[in-house]
């Protein structure tokens, strides 16, 4: 058995802690502010990229075996702690699609449900949504969870398993060295060992692996969503149209989002992006104009150069191991991108090849 000390307590750090404790090691899990708070509960919670066949094989493999995972994964948390992380799985309707056949190429070699459909057909589907065109493509299978409430139930889990340490409001300020090696952390409740680390920093990653003198290719890049609270039912299921969707909750919110802001680490919201996603929400349902706007938030992601996260040891600190860099999929690739990494922290047969994903000389830029 060893101790490990995960950094960040977003879906990535406590999927991280609670496939550990499951193992039966010991984790500690610090968080500069409250665990979930950031990414994992600004985003929307469709579990798939939104164009999965223009990613690389690699982010597909990843997102193909989480997919598999939530379904059981959601049950396991409501069951544990009473709340429901609400998976649905009602399918996507993609509109406007300008490379469909590269899309139904993807499918048929994955053997994935996807299909051209008419507009009779989205209308069965869909009554309130516009079309653009004659066509569109339907993903029955897709599924999308409630992220603030998948966040709440993994940390009222690690919070009942005594194997697991929780540390909030606990910043990290450097790194403790000894002879080659690290040792643990300086934070700002005093200093914390352990025989391994991980670093789960989202868009702050980079920032915390320049404390060890390594560069991290990971930038924040906000994403501004807005909600519209309405009628039960006016939306049944995920809507994408030009690279904005709609996201029904069980209650009648509805999620749109979202935009893409290289502004640094500000987390404000403003007017510009409120008008162009109620542009694009109502273009797509145009009954959301008569429904008003309960919420207007922002997030930042941890953007990576081509949205390959970055998955295992550091090449100079052996036991300092990192899980970040997924941009707008951490949620999607959280289950596999976990999974993967305590595959190696514990010597496991890894679910797929960790190569692609490892922190290689030439992923990695060193200060």
């Amino acid at each position: 058995m060893r101790d490990f000390l995960i950094i960040g307590g977003g879906v990535i750090g406590m999927m991280t802690a609670l496939q550990l404790a499951d193992a039966g090691q010991q984790v500690t899990l610090v968080d500069r502010g409250e665990c979930g708070k950031e990414a994992s509960w600004a985003g929307g919670g469709i579990v798939s990229p939104l164009y999965p066949w223009r990613y690389d094989t690699a982010v597909s493999q990843l997102s193909r075996w989480s997919e598999g995972v939530y379904p059981s994964l959601a049950l396991r948390l409501l069951e544990e702690t009473g709340i429901d992380p609400e998976y649905r799985q009602k399918g996507l309707l993609y509109l406007n699609v300008d490379d469909a056949d590269k899309a139904l190429q993807w499918a048929r070699q994955l053997g994935k449900p996807l299909e051209r459909v008419g507009a009779d057909f989205v209308h069965a589907k869909e009554p309130g949504v516009a079309m653009a065109d004659d066509s569109a493509l339907w993903m029955p299978t897709l599924g999308s969870v409630r992220n603030p409430r998948l966040a709440k139930a993994l940390k009222a889990r690690l919070a009942a398993m005594s194997q697991v340490k929780m540390k909030e409001q606990c910043e990290v300020s450097g790194f403790i060295q000894q002879s080659g090696q690290v040792k643990g952390v300086e934070t700002s409740q005093g200093p914390l060992t352990a025989e391994r680390i991980i670093v789960c920093g989202g868009a702050w990653a980079a920032q915390l692996l320049s404390l060890l003198n390594v560069q991290l290719p990971v930038r924040p890049v906000k994403g501004q969503m807005i909600a519209y609270q309405a009628p039960k039912g006016l939306v049944q299921r995920v809507v994408l149209k030009d690279g904005r969707y709609i996201i029904p909750r069980a209650d009648g919110l509805l999620l749109v989002g979202s935009t893409l802001e290289e502004v640094g680490f500000d987390k404000r919201t403003d007017e510009v992006a409120l008008a162009s996603l109620k542009q694009s929400a109502e273009a797509i349902l145009p009954a959301l104009a008569t429904c008003p706007v309960a919420h207007q938030w922002a997030g930042l992601r941890p953007g990576s150069p081509t949205g390959l996260p970055f998955i295992g040891a550091l090449p100079e600190w052996p036991n300092v191991f990192v899980n970040a860099g997924h941009y707008r999929n951490g949620l999607v690739l959280a289950p596999a991108s976990t999974h993967l990494l305590v595959d190696q922290l514990l010597g496991r047969e890894p679910l797929i090849d960790p190569a692609p994903y490892q922190l290689t000389p030439e992923r990695l830029i060193h200060a």
